[in-house]
């Protein structure tokens, strides 16, 4: 079981939970967003002493979960430069700092790879991004609180694409930071953009090319996008 600590003191843990298997946990509420884990010989009463830690690493500020595939955890916070995190829901906070994706070994917490990208913060709890990466078809999307859509590559952290909401689609951040992590279907990534014309955009997963868009509303909204299928349709 993997999970994340925050504001104050930020620490990603693994803890053994035996000799359990498990299925990759790729993305937000995992496979299928069902918030479904899919085990054997799962732990369901813990001893006394608690659950062995098998290792820790430190990372910097956020609110993103981790995706777990095959032997590397994806997940994204923030290096503050300068500024004041805030308990301000009814207003933004200014922060200067970066974002920064980070690939450990899910056996030893090892960093393998991590991308960074300055990225200022004028959104109320300006604490880090909310949204956790998608891992698909050896890629990671990852999209940061103010609206920085990156396509990298997940073996190297090599970029494959990126967009920045803000320049591309004139999109104002939602008050809260993007929240809404990404969803890959087939061979496209759906996000919710903001802009005109554009909260639901769709684009080519591989290129970054977009498909299309639709709807327009003067908020952008938070709720992650999720595939359904009914009477056979999606």
């Amino acid at each position: 079981m993997l999970t994340r600590i925050l504001p104050a003191v930020t620490t990603l843990l693994l803890i053994s939970s035996s000799t359990g298997f498990a299925e990759d946990w790729p993305q937000w509420l995992g496979p299928d967003r069902s918030s479904q884990w899919q085990a054997t010989d799962i732990v369901d009463v813990f001893p006394d002493s608690g659950l062995q830690v098998e290792w820790r690493v430190p990372v910097g500020l956020g609110y993103s979960g981790p995706a777990v595939v095959s032997d590397r955890v994806y997940v994204m916070d923030y290096l503050k430069k300068s500024g004041k995190v805030e308990n301000n829901p009814g207003g933004a906070s200014s922060l200067q700092g970066e974002e920064r994706i980070l690939c450990l070994s899910a056996d030893t917490g090892k960093v393998i790879w991590e991308y960074k990208y300055n990225c200022p913060y004028e959104i109320s709890y300006a604490a880090g991004p909310r949204c956790t990466p998608t891992v698909a078809d050896g890629k990671v999307y990852a999209l940061g609180a103010e609206g920085n859509l990156t396509c990298l590559d997940a073996e190297t952290g090599k970029v494959v694409w990126k967009k920045e909401f803000k320049k591309d689609y004139q999109a104002k951040s939602p008050f809260w930071g993007h929240s809404a992590s990404p969803l890959v279907d087939g061979d496209t990534l759906y996000c919710l953009v903001g802009g005109k014309d554009s909260i639901a955009v769709a684009f080519n997963k591989d290129t970054g090319a977009e498909l299309w868009r639709a709807l327009d509303h003067s908020e952008t909204g938070y709720c992650p996008p999720t595939m359904i299928t009914h009477n056979g349709t999606k």
